[in-house]
């Protein structure tokens, strides 16, 4: 069995953590000041925030389409036609499902964004490594996502605006008053959702490590054969 994702995940773990077998991953494009740079493959994030700062344009991002997952499985299917794609929602790779009758494919829309994505993936490439079947692999992906979850804040909301994310109204009075959101991914639909806001970007840092403190006191764990993660805060409180 193969494993795919998209460059939804972020997989950032130390190297004694790492997969030991190949992870595929369909890329996501990015289009800015006319040209096109694939996520991963020709320009870094670091690279992509220097572009940012530089321009006065707004970036437009494009999940990959149903020929890009469909060509990704058609090549793996050469070597093994049992595949295990791995994403925020199941819907980014189905469409591609009847043009590879060749691949086996199992698609897992798991609600996750970003790291907490990663550490699915990771988790799941260990237990292949190991020889897990299947549904065993399915059942600790699941038991991962439960307590995982994924919060942010923004200090510039004029992204979100462009993107439609937020009205440009609702964006201009935020800015006016100094409101940051504090902004998740819920697990029902993998949409985001409003959290609360704060005033100034450092109260905002400050909520989200509340949010944290919240669900996951520190010192508590998320433990299972395969994936193991402790939470351990340190800061100095961002409030006065």
């Amino acid at each position: 069995m193969q494993i795919v994702t998209d460059t939804g995940m972020d997989l950032h773990l130390p190297p004694d953590q790492s997969p030991e077998i190949q992870i595929h991953t369909v890329r996501h494009s990015i289009t800015l000041d006319g040209k096109m740079y694939f996520s991963g493959f020709d320009i870094e994030p670091e690279e992509l925030q220097k572009l940012l700062m530089a321009t006065s344009s707004y970036p437009t991002t494009s999940q990959p389409s149903a020929s890009d997952f469909a060509s990704m499985y058609q090549r793996l299917a050469v070597a093994d036609p049992d595949i295990l794609s791995i994403h925020m929602s199941s819907g980014q790779a189905a469409p591609s499902m009847p043009r590879t009758p060749e691949a086996h494919v199992t698609i897992i829309g798991t609600k996750m964004l970003c790291t907490a994505l990663g550490w699915q993936v990771a988790a799941a490439a260990r237990a292949l490594k190991t020889g897990w079947p299947l549904d065993q692999i399915l059942a600790l992906i699941e038991r991962i996502g439960a307590p995982s979850g994924s919060i942010y804040t923004l200090d510039d909301l004029k992204y979100l605006i462009h993107s439609g994310r937020i009205s440009h109204m609702k964006g201009l009075l935020a800015s006016l008053l100094k409101l940051q959101p504090l902004i998740g991914v819920e697990h029902e639909r993998g949409t985001y959702e409003q959290l609360g806001t704060a005033r100034t970007f450092d109260r905002a840092l400050q909520g989200l490590i509340d949010l944290m403190l919240k669900y996951h006191p520190r010192g508590s764990a998320c433990a299972c054969r395969y994936c193991t993660l402790t939470i351990h805060l340190r800061w100095t409180s961002c409030m006065s």
